[in-house]
């Protein structure tokens, strides 16, 4: 058992956990690195360079040339006590002569290190993870120009570090964004087949029912049924527009189709439960679009569903306005609701946010409604925002780019 010591720097706890976030350790060789070491050894003319990061009971090394260890005891390292000084190189012109190493393993036997010179590698936050360094077995000494290289040459390592980390971690970001989309689709895929047999059989019953009822029925229960069974179309064809786009996700950009707005609203309106007292104005004129209908369905449901649900007033009124330029269809959803306060304009399109107001049916917000057609609206290269005075009431204003997704996203969720 080795009696050398070693000194610890003052932030050791916060320095190793610093070293752990780049998950380095233990890696294989990497090319980048390679590079670094072999100019170091040749700048500053020495038979061993090294990339060396200590952690709490040894020195390991990322890359080594001139030797073939892969790490050594803590309290053998050199790199100990150069991590304690992070604003200079350390260098030992003759090991065998300083009082700190000259019985050190590593200078009395193999590799018979005598010449060491090392900088402090230190990373963005300050912390000083190892060092670079260069090694030879007779006393040396290096100019301005070889020290000024070395320093260089260890921000480099310092670089391809944090590159690898930042790598690390947008890998692991994409992975868990590729886990939750495809969990997303699975749910949306199954809810929709759950809701559709249902559906399917009210269907089914209805037109039973309708058919048995015959002429025997009077009026008013027969526009019961029929509005029924209308609106029981209205919701498969909703949900199979949703299973089509859980398992092609580009078609709510691909599939573009002509459609009449009033029309699309006036279905959106029948899907949605409009209580008495609230009026939705449509604009006065009818137009003509090119998009994705089952995408401008989800926005104008969001938006109308929140205008009903936060209007405190006994006559709600919601006003639609369409207007198109050159390039966009722009659109405005106007209500005389309880309004937004101003400090909270920015907030509310982002996910899962709740402002804890409670609607005119004593419920609370998911979060979800504004941020879901925020994402839709900027699938379809357009964009939105909202203009809002507390008690008058709030208009939210977005565009959508003419023919947007004519050309297949391949990043939609």
């Amino acid at each position: 058992m080795s009696n050398l010591s070693y000194p610890l720097p003052e932030n050791e706890d916060e320095r190793l956990e610093a070293l752990a976030s780049y998950d380095i350790l233990d890696t294989m060789p990497e090319n980048d690195f390679e590079e670094l070491t072999h100019l170091a050894s040749e700048i500053c003319q020495t038979s061993v360079a090294l990339i060396s990061l200590v952690d709490d009971k040894r020195q390991w090394f990322k890359s080594i040339l001139g030797h073939d260890a892969k790490e050594t005891p803590r309290e053998y390292a050199f790199c100990s006590h150069t991590i304690l000084n992070k604003n200079d190189i350390m260098i030992v012109p003759d090991a065998r002569k300083d009082e700190r190493f000259l019985a050190n393993p590593l200078v009395t036997g193999n590799p018979n290190i005598v010449f060491y010179a090392g900088v402090p590698l230190v990373n963005e936050d300050g912390f000083a993870l190892g060092s670079l360094c260069v090694l030879d077995t007779m006393p040396k000494n290096l100019n301005a120009r070889q020290l000024k290289s070395l320093r260089i040459l260890a921000k480099q390592v310092i670089t391809q570090m944090e590159l690898r980390r930042k790598l690390a971690r947008l890998e692991k970001s994409n992975q868990n964004l590729l886990e939750t989309n495809s969990f997303i689709q699975k749910f949306a895929s199954t809810a929709a087949h759950d809701i559709k047999n249902p559906l399917s059989g009210m269907l089914l019953t209805s037109q039973a029912l309708q058919m048995r009822l015959g002429k025997e029925s009077d009026d008013k229960s027969k526009r019961l049924l029929d509005l029924n069974i209308t609106s029981t179309k209205k919701l498969l064809t909703l949900v199979d527009e949703m299973l089509a786009y859980s398992s092609a996700p580009s078609s709510l950009l691909t599939n573009q189709n002509c459609l009449d707005l009033n029309t699309l609203l006036k279905n959106v309106v029948s899907l949605i439960d409009v209580p008495y007292g609230v009026k939705i104005n449509l604009p006065q004129v009818d137009h003509t679009l090119t998009c994705s209908s089952v995408a401008l369905e989800q926005i104008f449901i969001n938006l109308l569903t929140n205008a009903i649900r936060y209007n405190d007033k006994e006559g709600g009124v919601i006003n639609i306005q369409f207007r198109e330029d050159s390039d966009f269809y722009n659109f405005k959803v106007t209500d005389n609701g309880m309004g937004i306060a101003e400090k909270n304009l920015d907030k509310i399109f982002y996910k899962e946010l709740t402002l804890n107001v409670i609607d005119r049916f004593n419920q609370k917000g998911t979060g979800v409604g504004l941020y879901t057609v925020k994402s839709l609206v900027e699938k379809l290269q357009g964009s939105i925002k909202v203009e809002s005075q507390i008690g008058s009431g709030s208009t939210f204003i977005f565009s959508i780019k003419k023919n947007a997704g004519v050309e297949e996203d391949d990043e939609l969720l």
